[in-house]
């Protein structure tokens, strides 16, 4: 998950030659395969301003990723409108998705989730259409590791499945 932090510090890089607005609308996705834990774990970073604005706009209330007393809150706005826009298939079986929290690293959100019971992977699905009623031009980027193996792929706004396997 290092190469995440990479990715960001470019982003972050890019956006500070703007008036307070990132020139790319991105989300990046980690997705790793754990054999010892049979767990897959999954996070997900996304522009603190680009996700508090699509949170206000679908669930018409007061967000606020930062402020510490509405934690609860935003975790149950974090979690319903990641797992309604992002969903994983193993093997061709819709896996659930158990949402373990969000942190706020930078101007990056990033939320974690957890899928329990997989002791393999060998082919793996995913719908991600993560912040694309924000805008066009958002993109999604993947980054797969199973077994030593990793694999990634980008999702352009509209585009929103891509399958690896393994």
């Amino acid at each position: 998950m290092a190469s995440i932090l990479y990715k960001w510090l470019i982003a972050f890089a890019l956006s500070n030659f703007g008036l307070n607005h990132h020139p790319i609308f991105v989300s990046v996705t980690e997705i790793e395969h754990n054999a010892v834990e049979k767990t897959v774990e999954i996070s997900c970073k996304l522009f603190v301003d680009d996700f508090e604005k699509t949170l206000r706009k679908n669930y018409n209330t007061r967000v606020d990723l930062l402020d510490a007393k509405l934690k609860g809150e935003m975790n149950r706005l974090v979690n319903d409108y990641i797992q309604k826009h992002f969903s994983i298939s193993i093997g061709g079986k819709k896996v659930n998705l158990q949402f373990l929290g969000f942190e706020i690293q930078e101007e990056g959100a990033i939320s974690f989730f957890e899928v329990k019971n997989i002791p393999k992977v060998e082919n793996i699905e995913l719908v991600n259409n993560i912040l694309y009623e924000f805008n066009a031009q958002q993109m999604g980027i993947i980054h797969i590791m199973v077994n030593g193996v990793r694999k990634s792929s980008r999702l352009d706004n509209p585009i929103e499945k891509v399958s690896f396997s393994f």
